[in-house]
């Protein structure tokens, strides 16, 4: 599949997967189940320490800024170019760079195709994208095939193919493709994940997420009178779009691509209210506005369950257009108790007070484990990471743990099998919501090599 295509196509492409054209007896397709036919097998990708690294931006819009400034705050690091598709980005992008006391990068805006230019430079190690979603693989493919490591925002792919031809470039041009997932960073996360290492849980069972963060304003251009390009996304495409949040720090808990891979999974839909009602209410647009009127593909509500190869499960929301308070959930379930990191409780059978006979109640995670099991990553760079970096610190942290890989030449906390296995939800979703919740299997991705990789350790600062 040729990554080149352009925006125009990518929402056709769109409005069909989303309005279920071809897809009601359809299957996985044959290029993306587990029969693909591939000569290679999945490796721990190790490439070679880089002492200063240089990286390039595609894309520097208002999410770009919790990249960029993080950057511009660890060592030895070089931002020597930037791209977009308009000046003014470019303009205050360069202004961060030089305001923080660092050489101008070079700027790059000659259309949509503009980050061509860039990738093909001589002095780049690393190209970062913050694009919308449907451009994150060319991007990431380009500067593979340039001789570039490549990091991408999230969702890396919004197709089965596009996650395949991450994978496959990557492993061509033996470059990093990974996937910017601040959420395995949140301090809630990290704290889990030590706590799943250490046994506390037992033997793990079930892990819950979900994106919950009422985003309906996010999608129009009120203004203009128009849906944006994640508006467009909303309006011709029914499952679990963004599912990588939820996915990743889930994924790690349960050694997901390292001793254990997803399996099958199932997603339904609730109907769509929330987008209509948005632009109803909203003072530039108003019940009468064709924006309030027309019918949105995407339902408010997506539920998502997957089975492992192990026999974990996970359950997935996806719940952005209807008004409600921002949840991740961050559940983690095994033999001995859980924890439920985003409402801050936890119980464990052996350990938690106050459990007499049939009666068990919560404590609090974060002021009764914290002394005991807060990961060591957290505990050496909260105070530089609050300051540094959004999301609670989570951004600087992704940031700092990538660039550290590629300045010692170690492996990545995830790579391109987990941007791939994460990412490829949303089409699967969109599979089994178009046919009634019929179960969909994973493409894997390593070809057998989940087998042998090993799982993700508690890395230190």
């Amino acid at each position: 599949m040729s990554s080149e295509y352009g925006r125009r196509d990518f929402l056709k492409m769109g409005a069909a997967v989303g309005s279920g054209l071809a897809l009601g007896s359809m299957g996985v397709s044959g290029c993306a189940n587990n029969l693909r036919v591939l000569t290679t097998k999945a490796k721990q990708l190790k490439a070679a320490p880089v002492e200063v690294v240089r990286i390039g931006v595609v894309g520097v819009g208002g999410r770009s800024i919790s990249l960029i400034r993080p950057l511009l705050h660890i060592p030895n690091v070089e931002i020597k170019a930037v791209c977009d598709i308009e000046d003014w980005k470019i303009e205050r992008a360069q202004g961060w760079v030089t305001k923080a006391g660092h050489p101008k990068p070079d700027g790059y805006c000659c259309g949509e195709w503009g980050f061509k230019k860039l990738c093909a430079r001589d002095d780049l190690d690393l190209v970062v994208t913050a694009t919308p979603w449907n451009w994150h693989v060319p991007v990431c493919v380009e500067a593979m095939k340039n001789g570039k490591h490549a990091a991408t925002e999230v969702p890396a792919a919004v197709t089965i193919d596009g996650c395949w031809e991450l994978v496959e470039t990557s492993e061509k041009t033996q470059k990093h493709c990974v996937m910017l997932e601040n959420t395995c960073y949140f301090r809630e996360a990290l704290m889990i994940l030590n706590m799943v290492r250490k046994g506390l849980f037992g033997e793990m069972l079930h892990g819950e997420a979900g994106y919950q963060h009422y985003r309906s304003y996010f999608c129009f251009l009120e203004k203009e009178g128009k849906l944006n390009w994640c508006g467009e996304h909303s309006r011709t495409r029914n499952g679990n779009l963004y599912p990588t949040h939820q996915m990743g720090p889930v994924a790690q808990w349960l050694n997901v691509n390292r001793g254990d891979r997803l399996d099958y999974m199932m997603s339904m839909s609730t109907k769509s209210r929330g987008m209509n009602i948005y632009a109803a209410e909203h003072e530039l647009l108003g019940p009468d506005h064709p924006l309030a009127k027309i019918k949105y593909a995407l339902g408010d509500i997506n539920t998502t369950l997957i089975r492992t190869v192990n026999g974990c499960t996970i359950t997935l929301y996806h719940d952005v257009q209807s008004p409600r308070p921002y949840d991740l959930i961050f559940r983690a379930q095994g033999t001995k108790g859980l924890a439920m990191g985003a409402q801050n409780q936890i119980y464990i059978h052996s350990r938690t007070p106050g459990n007499i006979g049939r009666e068990h109640t919560y404590e609090p995670m974060l002021e009764t484990y914290s002394d005991e099991f807060e990961h060591p990553l957290w505990k050496a760079m909260e105070s530089k990471a609050k300051k540094l970096g959004g999301h609670g610190g989570s951004d600087f942290l992704e940031m700092y743990r990538l660039v550290r890989a590629l300045q010692t030449g170690t492996r990545t906390d995830y790579d391109v099998y987990d941007a791939a296995d994460w990412s490829v939800i949303s089409e699967l979703s969109e599979r089994s919501v178009a046919n009634r919740g019929k179960t969909q299997d994973f493409p894997d991705f390593t070809r057998g090599a989940w087998k042998i990789r090993e799982p993700l350790g508690i890395v230190e600062a």
